[in-house]
């Protein structure tokens, strides 16, 4: 059985804990469990987390753990000597040590990260990367694995760092049905962007709200100007004018950064041809897909296809 210590501390960010669901269903998929799931603090006892509710923690001791995971915090509150003393001393004693969020910071701070690749959520990762320069910050990835030291982004990527841990130690087969189960996407890959098109354009008005959640379902479709225009009932005059003072981009613009980026987690994450992924996403050919990519990323299609199995092999490597 492989021991997870989960490090917390007072104000850690609740969402985090949603990892534990991750391993706790890797339990429950076998005759016996696969993972003995510690919740730890520096004195133990009651910890209380950024919602204000207190959840109960074992005090710090010198038990080995397979995998120590630190959470991470709202605030990025300075860590206690206490706490990154434990973290580096139990770093150098674990197999894998891993950060979600902000605890980064922790790990970064007890000096675990020198020299690592990392990442944290994206609005701290300048702070992370001006705070400790020996880092190596990857601001726009899901998760990093690099020698043992994983990092992730905020929020929900706990999900994905959790998952990707879990088939680490025991494949995609189980890691793929833990996530059936919790019914989220199995899983981002950790190279895959932190940041959604539609959250860059941000509009107001239901209107445009539906008009690019249609377009966004749809992306195998023409959608002109009139046909974007109708779903929001307005006159394609009208329509383009409001979009455009919502969200700073034209219509086109905004479609193509939709397809850009269906086509890219495509690629990053599937086994598709690049002329198929064309086709789903509304590019038509390869060749219109290749241009927008370069305009985007300054790389081809089969660049982003290259640096994502070349990802994927290291972590199964690490």
């Amino acid at each position: 059985m492989k021991r997870i210590g989960f490090v917390v501390f007072p104000g850690f960010q609740i969402l985090d804990l949603a990892a534990v669901t991750v391993f706790e269903m890797a339990n429950r998929q076998a005759p016996h469990p696969r993972y003995d799931i510690r919740l730890l603090s520096e004195h133990g006892g009651a910890v209380i987390t950024s919602a204000g509710i207190a959840v109960e923690t074992l005090p710090f001791a010198r038990s080995n753990f397979d995998t120590l995971i630190v959470m991470g915090d709202l605030t990025v509150a300075e860590p206690s000597p206490g706490l990154t003393g434990f973290v580096r001393k139990a770093h150098a004693k674990s197999r894998r040590t891993a950060a979600i969020c902000t605890g980064a910071f922790v790990l970064a701070a007890a000096g675990v990260l020198d020299g690592h690749r990392a990442t944290t959520h994206w609005l701290k990762a300048r702070e992370l990367q001006r705070r400790y320069p020996q880092v190596k910050v990857e601001e726009d990835r899901i998760f990093i694995a690099d020698d043992g030291v994983w990092t992730s982004a905020g929020m929900a990527a706990c999900i994905d760092l959790a998952l990707a841990l879990v088939e680490d130690d025991f494949g995609s087969e189980l890691a793929r049905s833990i996530a059936r189960h919790m019914v989220v996407y199995y899983r981002r890959s950790g190279g895959q962007s932190q940041f959604s098109a539609l959250l860059e354009l941000d509009p107001q008005s239901d209107r445009i709200q539906s008009a690019l959640r249609y377009a966004r379902h749809n992306l195998r479709k023409t959608l002109s100007v009139e046909e974007l225009a109708e779903v929001a009932h307005l006159s394609p005059r009208q329509f383009s004018r409001v979009f455009h003072v919502e969200t700073g981009h034209s219509p086109a613009k905004a479609v193509e950064n939709l397809r850009l980026e269906a086509a890219k987690t495509l690629i990053e994450t599937s086994d598709h041809s690049i002329e198929t992924i064309a086709r789903e996403t509304g590019f038509g050919d390869p060749e219109r897909m290749r241009r927008a990519f370069v305009r985007k990323y300054a790389l081809p299609p089969q660049a982003i296809k290259r640096a994502a199995q070349l990802a994927e092999a290291e972590l199964e490597a690490a």
